[in-house]
């Protein structure tokens, strides 16, 4: 069997395992679409109060929020297996993902899927349409296709996130939450445009964790304003490539620690 098919049989298998509780799958999908929902409420709240953020509109971070939002939504939700990693270490069950005849990066991704998570999906497309709509944009051809190229980067850097917080679980499983500050919390950061953040704070998501390649820069060249950061349109046009190699590095860095895996001893 081809690793396309065997991996979206492997998807059917958790899928159908979840759908043997509809209520339960709907409900999830609910309570994560209101859940995320708050968060739009308070930057309307915002706005009210402050007409704009250092310059900029509402539209204009709704539509940083839905972007980086599509993007978390698809790496959490085919990423789960990765995030839950933790657990196959404790109890031993990644000794026997080695036996078999399959990568193991491709059987941890593979082995969980969140379809529950449309409800974040769903609350993030309509609050980019929302914005997109509202917004002054002069859409040509480049700045369409910027868009799904902007959530392609966008979904491989958080799903690259994960996949280095379960490498992580090869020399220790213990405070692994400090990784939330960069995958959960890295999609909060990313709903507002890197520019209002301190010099700092700022140079940490565009070097180390390159979440502004994937949101601030893509959306600078959509919104056609001049960046004062000082970024050439070539270089916002090209920024979101640098999710997928971020993703790439993750994957080689996997590799590492599966070499240097001595099990667990029980």
């Amino acid at each position: 069997m081809g690793p396309l098919r065997l991996y979206f049989r492997y998807v059917g298998v958790s899928l159908r395992g979840q759908m043997q509780y509809r209520a339960s799958f709907i409900l999830s999908a609910i309570g994560i679409f209101g859940g995320t929902g708050v968060e739009v409420l308070g930057i309307w709240v915002m706005f009210q109060r402050f007409s704009t953020l250092r310059g900029w509109r509402m539209e204009e971070v709704l539509l940083f929020y839905g972007v980086v939002g599509i993007a978390f939504s698809l790496a959490e939700g085919v990423g789960r297996g990765f995030d839950l990693f933790d657990g196959l270490i404790r109890q031993g069950e990644f000794d026997r993902l080695l036996l078999r005849p399959r990568g193991t990066a491709f059987q941890v991704a593979a082995q969980q899927w969140q379809p529950a998570r449309i409800g974040r999906l769903a609350q993030a497309v309509i609050a980019f349409a929302w914005g997109a709509s509202a917004a002054d944009i002069h859409w040509t051809l480049p700045r369409v296709a910027l868009v799904p190229f902007a959530v392609l980067g966008g979904a491989c850097l958080f799903y690259g996130l994960f996949v280095l917080q379960a490498t992580m679980c090869f020399w220790t499983v213990e405070s692994l939450e400090i990784w939330a500050t960069v995958t959960y919390g890295g999609n909060e950061t990313g709903q507002y445009p890197v520019s209002i953040y301190r010099r700092w704070f700022r140079g940490f998501f565009t070097f180390i964790i390159p979440l502004a390649c994937v949101s601030y820069f893509p959306m600078i060249a959509i919104l056609g304003r001049r960046d004062e950061l000082g970024s050439p349109v070539w270089f916002q046009l090209l920024a979101p490539g640098i999710g997928i190699f971020f993703l790439l590095v993750s994957l080689r860095v996997w590799r590492f620690g599966v070499r240097h895996y001595r099990s667990t001893g029980s």
